[in-house]
Parts: structure tokens; C-alpha cells; sequence
């Protein structure tokens, strides 16, 4: 008796190959639709499902597959005698594998001004249905979900048989499958009624890269893309030079990202460790990232630059004056491009970066759980602000200020940025205690520490930090307010002629 396969498509590559092959290993094969025209357009015989079913497609296609004599030729199992009993009794043909892929959903949704109408029309039914049926019933059926597996399914039958550990890693691929394609549907659905955190959460990712290590090299890694990657995700990347990337560039990477992603002026950023090292905002990118490497010419050694603006020459030249492990910009000029990768070991990545913060969620994994949260999307301008001191700040430094608070939302807690003239001075990142952080980047700082602006990403509990300022000749403050112990702070400052302003918003990072 010839063993059957359905098989029905919406991704037809390869299929009429693949079906020949079937053929050939004494399979009769029924299908459906788009995917039976095919088959006989190409003269491999085929039986239309509705002959095995007794009944037509209706609804437009919606209805089709889901009916006894399909899923039970799917789901009895063949050792079983009272299964058997029962299909020979209803005069139902045992299904030996099925070939099916889904309707397009996530491609659906990618389409520019696509109508939900559409967008419902290509959720699959029956194709999950059937994946399901046969993957569950793996020890007798055989299932295919994705034409990579084709060849060697094929290559398996001209030998004999498809083992059972075949089997089983076949039906593994349909239940990553279908809860892949299950996810995105329930995520595109709480998008719609505006459910940032449903009862049960669930998110879906595709392989991108295996990587060689994780954070160290005992540890395994892979780094794995949202399904529809929103824009300036670093999976996007085009990689024009250099060696595959690590766990810790893509970190590194993905911070400078959602850094830069806060100016809209050709900005340049400095990241090393997940922290901005250097800022720098011009009218040019090359002076942007100067300034950006002028804010710590030490730390920005080995790090990773991210720029907004199509790199030029003259900023490749300054560029491959120092060693940088990633260079991340909208493009390159075949002048810059021709300079830089005259560096062996330098990372080039073309990437049409984000100009504005996005919405979504981040995710931190804790032991047996995940924290979500909204990102940190909140912005201030001048009409936000509320001037705590006697006297106000100047339009100069209400610039650097709001530059500064920018900054200090991307440096991990406790965190303080001095800046001047549009970019970083100094940097104090994930410290125990406020003074610790503010004193690090007053050092850093040195003598640009001279009238230059404060921004720190939490009030000052107490005045220690506005007192070390002063003495480093700091000139105005930007900081939440909230504290009990506000007033403290705006009589140091009152005292040494210094502005602060509040946001009434606090960027905790941790």
C-alpha cells in the first residue's frame, strides 16, 4: 500500500522538487488549493483534498482540511488496534506525512498600509491544525514545516526510512513553529487593545547568529532577533568589514544605539561597557565625534562609536587614528570605506540608525522569572522644567543641560554627566553612592570641569554632591527634585551663584 503525504504550501519553493521526490519514494500525495494548481501545473499527480473529504472547500478556503478523515488519518497511531479498527471501519486512509507551511501572517503585517481585514485573513487555521496533529503524532507521521528540510528528508527516504529521532526533531520544529507564529499573532492582538501586561506573556525571537562565547569564554551564546525588528535594531546591521561580532559588542552596540537615538543633530557616541564614555552633537560628524573623543581620550580606546550621519573621510581619518573594536553609521563614503578597513580587525556596520527613542518594553531576566517594563521614553524640554534657584540658567547652559539629561537616562545608577559645548566632559557610572559617581566624573572632568553643566539621574538626598560641583566650578544642575531634603541643596547652590533646575523625573539604570 502506497503511503500518503498531504501537502499544502504558501511558501512554494521548492515544492514541485520536493514532491517529485515524494513520488518517486511511492508516496500518493493529497492537497489543496493554490498548492494542488501547482502540482498539476507541473504534471505530478495529486488528489484534491475535497476527494478525500467528501466535502468542498467553502467559507473562501477558510474551511477545507479541518475534518475527521484528515485529522484522524493524522492522529491514530498505527500500533494502536482499536485506532486501526476505527479507521477501517469509517473507510479513513492513515496520512503518513504532512508538508504544510502558514499563511504569511508576519509578511502581512510588514506590508506599508496593510487593512486588518487582511491581517485576519492571514491568520492560519487548519495549517497549525494539521502541524499540530501530525508533530504530536510523530512516531507514525512525518512533518515538514520548513523547505530547509527538504533535501535531507528526501535524501533519508532514497535510503530507507526517516528514523524516529528524524521524527522527533521534525515535530520539535513544528512546536517552536507554531508558538512562533502563535506569539506574534497574540502580540500584533495586545497591541490592538493596548494591553501592555497581559495575564501571560509571551514574546518570540529567530535566530540570528550562533556567537562564539557569552559575556566570558566558558560561557555559550547565540543572539536572537525579534521576529518584525523594529528600526536601528542592531539586527538589521549590514556588516561591511571586520570579524563576526561578540555577545559583548552587540551589548555595547545596542546601548550606543539607543544613545545616539536621543539626538537628533549629527550626534556622535562613545560606548565602552554599556556606558557612554563620550557624546559629542555639532553641525558636522566630524566634529561631533571629536568632541565625543575629547570627552575621555582614554576610555574610548577599545570601545564602540555609533554615529548618525553617513561617515566622511575626514571622520574615518580621526576614526583610524585610535583603536576601536565597532563603528556604527548610516553609511560610508568609498573614500572613508577605503581608509578604514585598511584595519584588520575593525567592525563596520551600516545601519539606518533610529532619530528618536522608541516605544516597546524591556526585558530583564531574574531566577525563574523576567521583569517587563515600558522603556524609558521620557523626554524633557525647557517649558518642562521648574528653576529651584535664585538665579536662572543661562540659554547656553539650559542646552547643555537638557544635552547632559539626555546622557545621564543611558549611564547606569548612581550616575552624574558633566557636559560643555554639547558634549560629555565627564562620567560617573554605576556607583554606591552619589558622591562617589559625581566625584568620579569631576575627576574625569579635570579642569573642563570649569563652567560646565550637572545632570544627575536621582535628587540629592543631601547636599554633598552640589558642594563638590561648586568646587570644581560647576556652573548650573539638572536633577528630578523630590528630595525631603531639597532645600539643602538649593542653599549651596544659592551661595555659589549656581542655577539647578528640576525635571520632576528621575532615569534610575540599572
Amino acid at each position: 500500500m502506497k503511503k500518503r503525504a498531504l501537502v499544502s504550501v504558501s511558501n512554494k519553493q521548492g515544492i514541485t522538487e520536493f514532491a517529485k521526490g515524494l513520488i518517486e519514494a511511492d508516496f500518493e500525495i493529497i492537497s489543496t488549493g493554490g498548492t494542488l494548481r501547482v502540482l498539476q501545473d507541473a504534471h505530478i499527480p495529486a488528489i484534491a483534498v475535497d476527494e478525500i473529504t467528501g466535502f468542498p472547500e467553502i467559507l473562501d478556503g477558510r474551511v477545507k482540511t479541518l475534518h475527521p478523515f484528515i485529522h484522524s488519518g493524522l492522529l491514530a497511531k498505527r500500533d494502536n488496534k482499536e485506532h486501526q479498527s476505527q479507521l477501517a471501519e469509517n473507510k479513513i486512509t492513515p496520512i503518513d506525512m504532512v508538508v504544510v507551511n502558514l499563511y504569511p501572517f508576519k509578511q502581512t503585517l510588514q506590508k506599508p498600509d496593510v487593512s486588518k481585514e487582511d491581517i485576519i485573513e492571514n491568520i492560519d487555521i487548519g495549517g497549525p491544525t494539521m502541524l499540530r496533529s501530525a508533530a504530536k503524532n510523530y512516531q507514525d507521521v512525518a512533518v515538514i514545516v520548513d523547505p530547509a528540510d527538504y533535501q535531507h528528508v528526501l535524501s533519508s527516504l532514497q535510503h530507507g526510512e526517516l528514523s524516529i529521532e528524524q521524527k522527533q526533531r521534525l515535530a520539535a520544529k513544528i512546536f517552536r513553529h507554531t508558538a512562533d507564529y502563535d506569539a506574534l499573532i497574540a502580540s500584533y492582538f495586545a497591541g490592538q487593545t493596548g494591553e501592555d501586561f497581559p495575564e501571560t506573556y509571551t514574546i518570540t525571537y529567530e535566530k540570528n547568529q550562533s556567537l562564539r562565547y557569552g559575556e566570558n569564554p566558558h560561557q555559550s551564546a547565540a543572539f536572537y532577533k525579534r521576529s518584525i525588528p523594529e528600526q536601528g535594531s542592531l539586527a538589521l546591521a549590514e556588516q561591511l568589514h571586520g570579524k563576526e561580532l561578540s555577545y559583548n559588542n552587540i551589548q555595547d552596540a545596542n546601548a550606543a544605539l539607543e544613545i545616539l537615538a536621543e539626538y537628533e543633530e549629527p550626534a556622535a557616541v562613545a560606548v565602552k561597557h554599556m556606558n557612554p564614555c563620550g557624546i559629542g552633537v555639532a553641525d558636522s560628524i566630524e566634529t561631533a565625534f571629536q568632541r565625543a573623543y575629547d570627552a575621555d581620550p582614554i576610555s574610548i580606546f577599545g570601545g564602540i562609536v555609533a554615529c548618525n550621519q553617513v561617515i566622511d573621510l575626514p571622520t574615518a581619518e580621526s576614526l583610524s587614528d585610535i583603536f576601536l573594536e565597532i563603528v556604527i553609521a548610516p553609511g560610508f563614503s568609498d573614500e572613508a570605506l577605503e581608509r578604514l578597513t585598511v584595519k584588520k580587525n575593525i567592525r563596520l556596520l551600516k545601519l539606518d540608525v533610529a532619530n528618536e527613542a522608541k516605544q516597546g518594553h524591556t526585558y530583564t531576566s531574574v531566577n525563574g522569572g523576567m521583569l517587563i517594563q515600558t522603556k524609558d521614553q521620557g523626554r524633557i524640554d525647557i517649558d518642562d522644567l521648574t528653576v529651584a534657584t535664585t538665579r536662572k540658567p543661562t540659554d547656553q547652559e539650559l542646552e547643555d543641560l537638557l544635552f547632559a539629561w539626555k546622557a545621564v537616562k543611558h549611564v547606569k545608577s548612581n550616575a552624574i554627566v558633566l557636559a560643555k559645548d554639547k558634549r560629555t566632559v565627564g562620567v560617573g557610572a554605576g556607583q554606591m553612592n552619589r558622591i562617589g559617581a559625581a566625584n568620579i566624573a569631576i575627576e574625569q572632568a579635570a579642569e573642563q570641569a570649569n563652567d560646565a553643566v550637572l545632570a544627575s539621574d536621582a535628587f540629592f538626598p543631601m547636599p554633598d554632591t552640589v558642594e563638590a560641583a561648586a568646587k570644581a566650578g560647576i556652573t548650573a544642575i539638572i536633577q528630578p527634585g523630590g528630595s525631603k531634603r531639597d532645600q539643602d541643596s538649593i542653599d549651596v547652590c544659592n551661595e555659589y551663584g549656581i542655577a539647578m533646575v528640576y525635571t520632576g523625573m528621575r532615569h534610575f539604570k540599572h
